[in-house]
């Protein structure tokens, strides 16, 4: 991330702002305060590493060269996720959202927060695409992971919400 300078305060910034206002918004969306906030800070974190300028352009004033590369449409190579890299950063910074999506429980809302969650990587490269002051690149590639990362995060997130569901229901087993 040292390429983007502005990740960790906007992270921080992110954090902090979800908390503030996860109790308003819980109220719209159900769920937890917890679940929440998780949703905000990681579209907040999402935004902070996605669509603030890079260092060559704070730096020396570089900016990118506008359009969208889309030589790759599917996932990537088994072995490119084997190591740190774009790819897998790309994947994991969209799997806290698909967690906190998957943990929501009314359907509806989870509906509404996984099309959200869903349009977020094309607008996202789209306004990269458009914004070549932020010194970025559109990829297809990129969405696919952040996809990727979306579903791996949304499964986690209802089987979880399933098995707390589950554990929640049951009453406690009196000791033998």
């Amino acid at each position: 991330m040292s390429n983007v300078p502005w990740f960790l305060p906007g992270l921080a910034l992110s954090v902090a702002l979800a908390y503030a206002i996860s109790l308003r918004v819980r109220r719209r969306f159900g769920g937890s305060r917890a679940v929440t906030w998780i949703f905000l800070a990681s579209a907040g974190m999402i935004l902070s590493a996605t669509l603030t300028p890079l260092r060559d352009v704070l730096e020396s004033g570089a900016v990118g060269a506008g359009g969208c590369d889309l030589s790759r449409l599917g996932p990537p190579p088994v072995g490119l996720l084997l190591e740190v890299n774009d790819v897998t950063l790309n994947v994991l910074l969209f799997i806290p959202l698909g967690i906190a999506i998957g943990l929501v429980p009314t359907l509806r809302s989870r509906v509404i927060l996984l099309g959200v969650g869903v349009i977020a990587p094309f607008a996202i490269e789209t306004i990269q695409s458009f914004a070549p002051i932020l010194g970025r690149g559109c990829e297809s590639a990129d969405v696919v992971d952040n996809l990727s990362g979306l579903v791996i995060g949304a499964l986690g997130g209802a089987l979880a919400r399933r098995w707390l569901v589950r554990h929640e229901a049951r009453p406690p087993t009196p000791p033998h």
